[in-house]
């Protein structure tokens, strides 16, 4: 099995900076790509950035110039640093993983829990 475990959301001034983590752990061949997602209270999951294996990165609009996605390979572990929030970044962040788990096997994909992230003054 594959577990995704988020980390360092919280509440954050507008402006402020917060730095999120995503770890995987389990059952890993290689990580095909990696990719957060964001929910907002009434509204519906939308795409926030995603980094494959190639370390190619791609980012929303909303957030382009602000966040950076990065990952640690050897450590399995994704990172979204979060700069000049917004009061509309508020929202509970999820990771999403494309895993293959054997040699020569297709991605599946894992979700985390969420984490929540609060931009309040």
């Amino acid at each position: 099995q594959v577990q995704l475990v988020e980390s360092g959301g919280g509440l954050v001034q507008p402006g402020g900076s917060l730095r999120l983590s995503c770890a995987a752990s389990g059952s890993i061949f290689r990580i095909n790509a990696m990719t957060w997602y964001r929910q907002a209270p009434g509204k519906e999951r939308e795409w926030v950035a995603t980094i494959t294996t190639g370390d190619a990165t791609s980012y929303a609009d909303s957030v382009k110039g602000r966040f950076t996605i990065s990952i640690d390979s050897p450590k399995n572990t994704m990172y979204l640093q979060m700069s000049n929030l917004k009061p509309e970044d508020t929202a509970l962040y999820y990771c999403n993983a494309d895993i293959s788990r054997y040699w020569r096997t297709a991605g599946e994909h894992y979700w985390g829990q969420g984490t929540p992230v609060t931009v309040s003054s």
